[in-house]
């Protein structure tokens, strides 16, 4: 048992090493937003996609960017518009004279972390395009099944303020993103970092400084040692008890499914693990519910109306509940 544990305490170190390698890289570029990167690397070990919500040049679309950057995988971007089709998502089947066959194109949705700019300026038709593959890993195309090489990640971007031209996503859709990231403007100090940054490298992008940290196949073997994190039975209650509230709460309209509970143990596992922890605390599934829970939930219109949000909702419930010890 010793030896078992001593294993497990040698590979979180190993872990702890390659986040901390990944935030210096990302580091690099990227100054402050340690939250969204700290929700990001989690998203990752967690196995999970991410929404990134925030005005235009908070570097949602850079960090994402870089993400693909700092682990040695495949990079797609989409950038989504209302004339967008499926096929132009998954890819389309093209007539091959010479074999007088129809044969398959794959689309950009083919890869390992797929961005996508400004996911709610599509409509419904190209959003239905992205169910089957954020849930199941694959495409299905003319009855032929296509399966995508792990790992796969689906990094979303979208503007919280300009609303002309957009459309609402399916609530399906969003109860498959593990996350949804709130990104804030920097602070000034950081705000100052960055222009000097900008000037002493005369406009030239820093990306190409940005190492490989990690594999497909290192990232699929932490994230096998995460699954195996031990939490306790009554922690496993207080997520299902946390969750259970949103559905009986008479702020919110539509409550979060057992997707949500699963959401919070598998990111509170990751979060743990990140942390150097093999066991998971009560702090890192409150410190993981907001970003797992905030896209989920549907409040009132009488509560819309009185200005309050899905947070103010999510912490008032989190009061209520007993933290276990």
């Amino acid at each position: 048992m010793e030896e078992n544990l001593f294993e497990q305490r040698t590979e979180l170190d190993e872990l702890n090493r390659s986040v901390q390698s990944l935030k210096t890289e990302i580091g690099k570029v990227i100054v402050g937003q340690e939250a969204m990167i700290e929700l990001l690397l989690a998203g990752i070990l967690a196995d999970g996609h991410i929404l990134i919500e925030g005005v235009p040049g908070v570097a949602k679309t850079l960090t994402a960017k870089l993400l693909s950057r700092v682990i040695s995988v495949g990079f797609s971007r989409i950038q989504f518009t209302p004339d967008l089709m499926p096929s132009d998502v998954i890819g389309t089947s093209v007539f091959n004279p010479r074999d007088n066959n129809f044969q398959f194109k794959h689309g950009p949705i083919f890869s390992n972390i797929v961005l996508i700019d400004e996911i709610n300026r599509a409509p419904a038709k190209t959003q239905s395009a992205l169910f089957e593959v954020m849930e199941e890993r694959q495409i299905t195309v003319d009855g032929q099944t296509y399966p995508l090489m792990p790992p796969f990640m689906v990094v979303a971007t979208q503007n919280p303020i300009e609303q002309e031209g957009t459309y609402h996503l399916p609530e399906a859709q969003l109860d498959r993103f593990l996350f949804k990231i709130r990104v804030q403007y920097p602070t000034l100090e950081e705000e100052f970092h960055i222009v000097s940054n900008h000037h002493l490298m005369k406009g030239n992008q820093r990306i190409e400084t940005v190492s490989p940290v990690l594999t497909a196949a290192r990232i699929q073997e932490l994230r096998d040692k995460i699954r195996g994190l031990h939490i306790e039975e009554k922690l496993l209650r207080f997520i299902t008890a946390i969750v259970g509230a949103t559905r009986n709460h008479k702020a919110i309209y539509l409550g979060a499914s057992p997707r949500a509970s699963i959401g919070i143990l598998n990111g509170a596992k990751a979060l743990a693990a990140m942390r150097g922890r093999d066991f998971v605390t009560p702090e890192d599934i409150v410190y993981i519910v907001p970003p797992v829970l905030r896209h989920r939930l549907v409040l009132t219109p009488e509560k819309e109306m009185e200005g309050a949000s899905a947070d103010d909702v999510i912490a008032e419930i989190i009061r209520s509940i007993e933290v276990p010890r």
